[in-house]
């Protein structure tokens, strides 16, 4: 633990966003899982290999939002703002083409509320026919399309009347999820309604690096001032604001937001994604590992099995955890740019914990790296992928892989700092690099196997 209350809230900084970002997954195949995959030969016949961004980090200007709001007040916790994030709503073609011509076959990506519904009530015909641009654009190359309804961020004007602590939050989503399924839905292969909803409860259910943040006076002092210059005296966004009153939101928008897409499109699968780490109980441990669970991912299992076609499960490290609380990685571990422990394997032991608790198929929608060496990124796909490979041999039916991210982008409070992409980009250009990761994943998706 950090002696300072700056390297204290740094640590808690490194924290979330080792534990943040994204959807992806696969369409959802009948039967389970092949008999090469359990003979440890290979991936299901149809098995999805892809690659992730999220609008807000990756399309850039997205004014009408939260985030934007609260990237460009001061005080604010983010280190810098978006602005045209790697320029992705311009270029999305281009992005599709690369993943394309590396011989990965699926695409995830979110559309965003605040460009479809900039204003209360009022609906971007314009935006709506950009997102059908994107699908289409995945269509023609044969590109599978796993779109997550929200990715975190909402329209500004939604966290000026309360965000999801306001009385009425979960039926506005709704009416978003409604439009957006009655105009796009038909050419989606696979969808969530939220990524990582279970995020705040897991930075802030136990105590860990984050213990002190959520009463950070910068952050009061961020919120405050929003709430003031949005004219409500309010401002609910993200992971900021009231944790239990936030999960109640999003439990009701799940459910609503699922009956609405499926109301339209009874036959597109539909579920949700959440973050969870590999969580190792040591010396003694394992009372405040089960409460973390019972805190973090209980709530979410309960709401996929009741509402829900599948569950995407978005791990990028493990944590350590001792009676006390979540405990730093052990020392002399490998660290990444990101702060985390290198630490691939993690995943395996993901998808068998929620195998346990959700018996619905089950997508790797989130998995990766930040670093500055390829070559690590290159090591942490392959023990990443020898881990799905287990797992199917087991029986356990997963039907997807989405890798974060498909280019490097703005990455929440940190910025442009963390690189997680398979492509880079130079901001300042805005052009893209193939790295030698995105190749070898390619490989293993042409072949199917490993």
């Amino acid at each position: 633990m950090a002696q300072s209350n700056e390297n204290h809230t740094n640590s808690g900084r490194r924290k979330l966003l080792g534990m943040g970002t994204a959807l992806a997954g696969a369409a959802l195949l009948p039967g389970a899982v092949s008999a090469a995959a359990k003979a440890g030969r290979g991936f299901p016949k149809g098995f999805l290999w892809g690659a992730a961004i999220a609008g807000h980090q990756a399309e850039g200007d997205n004014v009408n939002s939260d985030a934007w709001f609260l990237e460009n007040l001061q005080p604010t916790e983010f280190k810098e703002p978006s602005g045209s994030a790697v320029d992705h709503y311009r270029l999305f073609d281009q992005d599709i083409a690369m993943l394309a011509s590396v011989g990965l076959n699926t695409f995830r990506f979110s559309i965003e509320w605040a460009r479809v519904e900039p204003v209360e009530g009022m609906f971007s015909v314009a935006a709506l026919e950009h997102y059908r641009d994107v699908l289409q654009a995945c269509r023609k190359r044969g590109i599978k399309t796993a779109v997550s309804f929200n990715h975190f961020i909402n329209p500004r004007w939604f966290a000026a009347r309360g965000g999801w602590e306001a009385e009425g939050a979960p039926q506005l989503f709704a009416r978003y999820c409604d439009k957006v399924a009655r105009h796009l839905g038909h050419l989606m292969d696979v969808a969530t309604t939220f990524n990582e909803p279970n995020l705040p409860r897991l930075l802030f259910g136990i105590p860990g690096p984050l213990a002190g943040m959520a009463d950070n006076p910068r952050m009061r002092e961020m919120l405050g001032k929003a709430g003031q210059l949005s004219g409500t005296g309010k401002f609910s966004a993200w992971i900021f604001g009231d944790f239990a009153k936030i999960e109640a939101g999003l439990l009701q928008g799940h459910e609503l937001g699922y009956k609405a897409i499926k109301a339209v499109h009874p036959k597109l699968p539909v579920g949700l994604s959440i973050a969870i780490a590999d969580d190792q109980a040591v010396d003694g441990g394992e009372a405040m590992r089960d409460r973390k669970r019972a805190i973090a991912y209980e709530p979410w299992f309960k709401a996929v099995t009741q509402h829900g076609d599948f569950i995407g499960v978005q791990t990028y490290t493990r944590e350590l955890i001792g009676p006390e609380g979540v405990r730093p990685p052990p020392k002399g571990a490998e660290i990444t740019s990101g702060h985390m422990e290198y630490y691939p394997q993690a995943l395996e032991a993901t998808i068998r914990y929620t195998a346990q608790n959700v018996k619905l198929p089950i997508y790797v929608t989130e998995n990766g790296i930040s670093t500055e060496d390829d070559t690590r990124r290159v090591a942490y796909i392959g023990t990443a992928v020898q881990s799905v490979a287990k797992c199917l041999k087991d029986g356990i039916d997963v039907r997807g892989y989405i890798h974060w991210s498909l280019v490097d982008n703005f990455e929440w409070i940190f910025g442009y700092g963390p690189r997680f992409g398979l492509i880079s980009v130079d901001r300042s250009t805005m052009k893209r690099t193939i790295k030698p990761s995105a190749w070898v994943l390619g490989k293993i998706a042409r072949a199917n196997g490993i």
